[in-house]
């Protein structure tokens, strides 16, 4: 029994040795020029690596260093460099007949750096493609497995890697970190299984999990890939689509497929855009945007169709459909938003998003909102314009006469602590500089017609040159609490009887912010610009008035002395 044992010891050191030993007996660093070779044939790139050592227990060669070319075209900087490369081997034919056949490739901590020109072709699109025809010429379809056996490999895996991202014609740069990618049974002319995971800028996570192959012989970039595709928490404003410069941002999640296939690339599923914000002057939106989506593009045009989509915000709905190109400096876009009688109230918590901050206190409980809008521009500058319009809306906890006192004193007219609108319609352009705002138009019952013009730049400043139509059946009614709305409605009073039932026209200014306005009369157009245009009115009904009065030798005052009068202050 003792024999046996000391048997065992004695063989299990030999192979202990043998392990230790053999790979400084096999000169492994005369198969560097071998794997130079045909990873640079396969790739159509400059490969080096460094010094090789073996591991028997691993059964695989190790470099210290690699390093890929990048295309001339692009840069003279290596396209991939890695601290460590590791490549399985066949034991035994390399032992015994010094044959070398790779099993797989595991490369550590590799840094790529991914450009693309003007044009929107990457430097990538150039890799493995020489390779390919070439394979594909030395033997036919149905012995491609065959032909190719020295450039497939069973498994690649690259570990803990960084991709920076960017444009030949720029200096800036996204990076996306913790990149691992696994690849099986992989051939330059057949399908193999592909996995694809990283981190993304600010947080965040990419996934990719499906099948490419076979890489294409023009054009790596249009290697056919079917694929489910997840992102999660996508920092916009960290990856140059929004411009952070400018307070632009939001936060995306998406889950959806991708199937590329003939330069065409098919994309559909869902994406949620959380803390919108598409304005400097605004802030996060509250309430999420979904947008069930498909898409196409030309990846040799570098351009391509949305879809006809569904865009929500809670139960409000809108239609999106359109074009967008990705060739230049920035990708653009050409997209059709159509929206129908959406809620008001679910559309509320989004307004901060376009620097809409609604009164203190102040709520959106009803109404309907319909758009017609085109989003033009560049991703990074969008610009958003077109028509909007709410109908039958009602804003709770807001007393627009109160705010609008220096206007309504002129009258008396009140308009309660909620605020009705009939309908307000509104000419917009929206980008990131702030909101413009034409051919505004608002239909209030409790006061009558408000039409101007204005903005809201982007740090929420408001600037808009109003006027108000005022009801005459109010006017008319307006109470004596004060000199100037008792002699202001009492004469307008006098002159609708006498046939004049437009109302008094008031001219003011919104200044402030959206959050807190500020109503300022234009006094002087008041008494000079706007009351003119009502002299006619005004004289027919005091002519009729000057009638009657005639008998008791009265002289009625001048109409337009009578207004200014109201604004001079009263001497000492």
């Amino acid at each position: 029994m003792g024999s046996k044992l000391r048997v065992v010891l004695i063989l299990g050191a030999v192979l202990v040795i043998l392990i230790l030993v053999i790979p400084f007996l096999i000169p492994v660093n005369q198969f560097r020029p071998t794997i130079e070779e045909k990873a640079s044939a396969a790739l159509g790139r400059k490969v080096q690596v460094g010094d090789l050592s073996l591991s028997l227990l691993s059964g695989s060669l190790s470099a210290e260093n690699l390093s890929i070319g990048d295309d001339p075209k692009f840069s003279a900087a290596p396209f991939l460099t890695a601290k460590s490369l590791k490549v399985g081997v066949e034991l035994m034919p390399l032992i015994f007949s010094k044959t070398l056949n790779i099993t797989g490739v595991a490369i550590d901590s590799p840094q790529v750096t991914l450009l693309h020109n003007a044009a929107g072709v990457w430097n990538f699109s150039s890799l493995g493609g020489p390779a390919a025809k070439e394979q594909a010429k030395k033997a036919p379809a149905e012995k491609a497995p065959a032909a190719v056996a020295g450039l497939s490999i069973k498994k690649l895996e690259l570990k803990n890697g960084k991709v920076t991202v960017g444009a030949t014609n720029s200096q800036k740069r996204s990076r996306y970190d913790n990149l691992n990618i696994t690849a099986t049974d992989v051939s330059m002319i057949s399908k193999f299984p592909v996995s694809v995971a990283a981190d993304l800028p600010d947080g965040g996570k990419f996934m990719l999990d499906g099948d490419a192959g076979p890489v294409d012989q023009e054009d790596t970039a249009l290697t056919p890939l079917e694929a489910k595709l997840a992102i999660s928490a996508l920092n916009l404003a960290s990856t140059g689509f929004l411009d952070s410069s400018a307070g632009l941002g939001g936060v995306v999640d998406l889950d959806g497929t991708l199937a590329s296939r003939g330069g065409e690339a098919k994309t559909k599923g869902n994406v949620k855009l959380s803390k919108a914000l598409l304005v400097a002057g605004g802030s996060p939106a509250g309430v999420p945007v979904t947008v069930n989506f498909g898409t196409k593009y030309n990846l040799r045009k570098s351009a391509g169709v949305v879809e006809p989509s569904v865009l929500k915000i809670g139960t409000a709905a809108a239609h999106l459909g359109g074009a967008y190109e990705a060739a230049g400096d920035a990708t653009t876009v050409k997209i059709k938003m159509d929206a129908k009688d959406m809620p008001a109230k679910d559309l509320e918590a989004f307004l901060p998003a376009i620097g809409i901050h609604l009164p203190k206190g102040a709520s959106l409980v009803a109404g309907t909102l319909s758009s017609d809008l085109d989003i033009t521009g560049p991703t990074n500058k969008l610009v958003i314009s077109g028509n909007v319009g709410l109908f039958n809306g009602k804003l709770a906890n807001f007393d627009l006469g109160s705010k609008m006192s220096a206007v309504t004193a002129l009258t008396g007219i009140k308009t309660g602590s909620d605020l009705l609108i009939d309908k307000l319609t509104s000419d917009v352009r929206l980008a990131p500089e702030g909101l413009k705002a034409d051919n505004f138009v608002a239909v209030l019952p409790q006061l009558g017609n408000l039409t101007g013009a204005g903005t809201a730049d982007a740090k929420n400043n408001l600037d808009f040159k109003m006027v108000a139509t005022l009801s005459s059946d109010k006017t008319t009614a307006a109470s004596p609490s004060s000199d100037a709305a008792g002699g202001l409605g009492g004469l307008l009073g006098k002159v609708a009887g006498g046939g004049c039932k437009s109302g008094l026209t008031v001219p003011f200014q919104i200044q402030g912010t959206t959050a807190d306005p500020k109503f300022v009369p234009d006094v002087g157009g008041l008494a000079a610009d706007m009351f003119k245009s009502k002299l006619g009115c005004l004289g027919r009904g005091s002519a009729t008035a000057a009638k009657s009065q005639a008998g008791s030798n009265a002289n009625p005052a001048n109409p337009l002395d009578a207004i200014t009068s109201l604004f001079k202050k009263k001497k000492p």
